[in-house]
């Protein structure tokens, strides 16, 4: 997947000849570069140092880096695919269904037939803008229409103001409202676990509409949330703390394979509730309350299936559990990377995380989990 990364530091010191090197090395090359929010700035550099050298540049603005040091507000991560890989930047459209078609049409050059080898079979790494509100629909009409062709895997960028921001980019545009895509030809190792305990109070959706729950159980969503936090967990919600709890008592949308994560960002005076993640009409939701890092075995989950083949390690941190865990999410990171023995990961604070359903190959989204992606033995990929 990659075989060059580089961490430069906020005046992008040293990036031309970063770039001059690799290319004369790798004509073909592509990059892929992940900028914090105060980075953002950095775009129109990066943009006119990639034209001027015809790079195919890809981009995103997240909350964080993850760095060697940890999380980190400085810098900028860049990416070097030795062959650029199908890429595509594309703006939201009128309906989730519209968008999904466009996402398809762009995948869709050089896909064809059904794939059933799973050597053979590529993968979509998607990174919406946060602000997407049907994220979830997105991906169901993508697959309708893909299907089992593609491995997909994804994050959302941002700001962790939840305020909307012009995210990502290529050589040439910066947008937000939208979707990047690239697609890889070989399949890449993607883990996503968030190991969060569940309630035993059931619920439904009565009422919702993308990330917006009107209704819960035919009351306004904000009561109902209020109520069961203190009742199964003592937690005394108000609208003045509600987003300092939210983070530590998010909804869970009840599947057939298990539970998604939804964080409740917002709300508004009708008493509806806005979550990062769509919630769907009518489905089943219950209360959830995220571990003390001491309790959570979130990164032993990642470990046992990530395979030590050789490659490098991406990693993606959701800003939702950071902000639950504090200090002790560096902790967690570093256990990581101990487990994982590597001795610094790279990567950037996260707004939501995509990975696809085992078996089935069903894309799935979710809040408050760790992402890893694993380059194949061909890439070297290491800070």
């Amino acid at each position: 997947m990659i075989d060059g990364q580089r961490l430069l530091p906020d005046t992008l010191e040293g990036l031309s000849q970063t770039l001059d090197d690799w290319q004369a090395a790798h004509p073909g090359m592509g990059l892929l570069v992940l900028l914090p929010e105060t980075g953002k700035g950095s775009v129109p550099a990066l943009q006119s140092a990639c034209r001027q050298r015809g790079i195919p540049l890809f981009g995103a603005i997240f909350p964080m880096l993850i760095t060697p040091s940890g999380f980190s507000s400085r810098g900028a991560w860049l990416l070097r695919f030795d062959k650029a890989p199908q890429g595509f930047l594309l703006p939201s459209r009128e309906t989730a269904a519209d968008t999904a078609q466009e996402v398809v049409q762009a995948v869709g050059v050089g896909l064809s037939g059904e794939v059933t080898a799973p050597v053979a079979i590529p993968t979509l790494f998607l990174i919406f803008d946060g602000q997407l509100p049907a994220i979830g629909s997105i991906l169901t009409g993508i697959y309708r229409k893909l299907h089992r062709r593609v491995f997909y895997a994804g994050v959302n960028a941002g700001s962790e103001t939840f305020q909307p921001m012009p995210c990502l980019f290529d050589a040439e545009r910066t947008l937000g409202d939208g979707v990047l895509g690239l697609l890889f030809e070989e399949a890449v190792k993607n883990v996503v676990e968030h190991d969060y305990p569940v309630s035993q109070t059931l619920m439904r959706a009565t009422s919702a509409s993308g990330n917006r729950v009107v209704s819960i159980d035919g009351r306004p969503a904000f009561e109902v949330y209020q109520e069961i936090s203190q009742r199964e967990f003592g937690a005394r919600l108000t609208k003045e703390n509600f987003y300092d709890h939210a983070v530590h008592y998010p909804l869970g949308v009840v599947t057939a394979a298990d539970v998604l994560v939804r964080i409740p960002v917002a709300y508004d005076d009708d008493g509806s509730v806005h979550c990062v993640g769509e919630v769907p009409p009518n489905s089943m939701l219950r209360l959830l309350r995220a571990p003390i890092v001491d309790d959570c075995n979130c990164t032993l989950k990642i470990a046992d299936q990530m395979t030590a083949d050789g490659g490098g390690i991406l990693v993606f941190y959701c800003a939702g559990r950071r902000m639950h865990f504090k200090d002790k999410a560096d902790l967690e990171l570093s256990d990581l990377a101990k487990r994982l023995d590597r001795p610094a990961l790279a990567g950037a604070l996260s707004l939501g995380e995509i990975d696809t359903m085992p078996e089935v190959g069903i894309p799935r989204f979710h809040n408050a989990a760790v992402v890893c992606l694993q380059c194949p033995p061909t890439g070297a990929c290491q800070p």
